[in-house]
């Protein structure tokens, strides 16, 4: 299976090749490694792998631990084959061919580049804050949700409206961003699986979100002002 472990350590010579090699000796094949931080003489790296699946991860979470300066903040499936920022482009040019579908298109797309496990379109009633610190209000409408999202999907406090990383109590992490357009939102989902601690979306990864659900609010423009919310959400 695919595994990303994302790891933080020295920003120094030979420390990524001692934390490559620690992988290769747990049993991990690495097939992608990208550096998302280098900051302060510390780097942050998410190492694509793939790992045996009759092997037990305390193994490679006791090699990694044994190496000094080295932290390890999570590690979780990954679906599908890692992609890079390259992706996002060609992603762009399928919502703007497909404007019709465009926003499910991008729903659907987003867990895979960001190695989550889904996604969904959600609308935010303009006083929801209000009326849910009141104790009233349902919370945002779904508009779509891709697949592997969870039913009923109950969705995290999303307001204010701006791009940023969360974590709930129960250990679920969200990186949320606005469309700037009738109080549309993106909500990316990891959670923990099989006792595998995901990590928490990192700020260049809700940066790129960021970006790309601005671009296709650019591309999709006045088609996301009637969005009407159904009563379920939609799945491919």
């Amino acid at each position: 299976m695919l595994l990303r472990v994302r790891i933080t350590l020295p920003d120094r010579p030979g420390a990524l090749g001692q934390v490559a090699r620690t992988l290769g000796v747990a049993g991990a094949d690495i097939v992608q490694v990208v550096v998302l931080e280098r900051l302060g003489g510390r780097a942050v790296d998410d190492f694509t792998v793939v790992w045996p699946g009759a092997s037990r991860v305390e193994r490679l979470l006791a090699g990694l631990a044994a190496i000094p300066g080295v932290q390890v903040d999570g590690v979780w499936k990954a679906i599908g084959a890692p992609v890079n920022g390259g992706h996002d482009a060609e992603l762009l040019a399928q919502v703007a061919a497909n404007p019709a579908d465009g926003l499910a298109t991008l729903v659907d797309a987003v867990p895979g580049l960001l190695a989550a496990d889904w996604a969904a379109a959600a609308m935010v009633p303009a006083d929801w804050a209000t009326r849910n610190g009141a104790g009233g209000g349902t919370g945002p409408g779904v508009i779509y949700a891709s697949w592997r999202a969870p039913s009923p999907l109950r969705l995290p406090e999303v307001t204010p409206l701006r791009a940023r990383p969360m974590t709930e109590p129960g250990g679920a992490r969200y990186a949320v961003a606005p469309f700037g357009r009738a109080g549309l939102v993106l909500v990316v989902a990891r959670t923990d699986d099989d006792d595998l601690p995901a990590a928490a979306f990192h700020i260049t990864e809700v940066d790129r979100i960021a970006q790309l659900v601005r671009a296709a609010a650019v591309i999709l423009g006045d088609r996301l002002d009637s969005v009407v919310t159904p009563a379920t959400a939609q799945r491919m």
